[in-house]
């Protein structure tokens, strides 16, 4: 068992924004070694499960529990590292220093101004884990050069130098190009088998997530529809997103519209 191994277990998670309820008793868990997606349409509640499990989101009610640990509401678990669809790098800062940045957790702020300011241990621990997604010889370079799937990899490794045992994806192929998704979602499940991390990924590509996961969560009305293997039927695929197409259809027939969240 990898020195990663930890396993996530969310339990009756619930979440309102005012009125709308977008999280109604969430239960799931992802092993270590394991890639689970998440499908559904916007409002389900996807993005919003893993904003709670990582701390920007507090739950109403509900448990996070990472390697037997439960979480504090609200409280971000340092096991934990989140990967974005806007990958919030640094463009004008070296792809070394973004990296690097994923240990000023266990560091004071006061070292964040350079590189030079970083320990040689976590320089080393950097260039391991941008040598881990394949880009250690880009290290020097600034981030904003690379393109959009080399950034999505440099931010994965700024997740691994977090010393992350559960690494979470929202949506993090949604911007790329196919080729580049391939490398991306090949990372994820390299991750999961090789190094044992837990990986819970976000994805409107259905077809991606039965490539690449181990199981696939439908999530409607913030519930859990279906946990099954990555043999998921189109139908079962399409009646998750049936209601938001209806009730676009809907909307658009009489000229409202309403906030939605993810």
């Amino acid at each position: 068992m990898s020195e990663h191994a930890a396993t996530l277990s969310i339990e009756g998670l619930r979440k309102a924004f005012g009125e709308k309820t977008v999280l109604d008793g969430l239960s799931f868990q992802v092993a270590s070694g394991e890639v689970v997606s998440l499908l559904g349409a916007n409002g389900s509640g996807k993005s919003t499960s893993l904003r709670c499990v990582v701390g920007l989101e507090r739950p109403d009610a509900g448990t996070i529990t990472v390697g037997g640990v439960t979480a504090k509401p609200g409280e971000a678990v340092p096991e934990v590292a989140m990967v974005f669809q806007k990958i919030h790098l640094v463009p004008r800062r070296s792809v070394l220093d973004n990296v690097c940045a994923g240990a000023l957790g266990r560091l004071g702020l006061s070292r964040s101004w350079s590189v030079l300011a970083f320990p040689r241990e976590v320089q080393a621990e950097a260039m391991a884990c941008l040598d881990r997604v394949g880009l250690a010889d880009r290290a020097r370079e600034k981030a904003g050069r690379l393109s959009g799937g080399q950034q999505q990899r440099v931010a994965v490794a700024r997740a691994l130098c977090q010393r992350a045992k559960v690494l979470l994806a929202d949506e993090p192929v949604s911007a790329l190009d196919p080729a580049a998704s391939e490398q991306v979602m090949n990372l994820l499940r390299s991750l999961a088998d090789d190094d044992g991390l837990a990986v819970a990924a976000v994805l409107h590509q259905p077809d991606l997530a039965r490539r690449f996961s181990d199981r696939i969560l439908g999530l409607a009305g913030g519930r859990l529809v279906f946990d099954s293997s990555a043999e998921v039927t189109d139908e079962a695929v399409a009646d998750l997103y049936r209601p938001a197409l209806e009730a676009a259809a809907s909307m658009a027939s009489t000229g409202t519209a309403t906030k939605e969240f993810a």
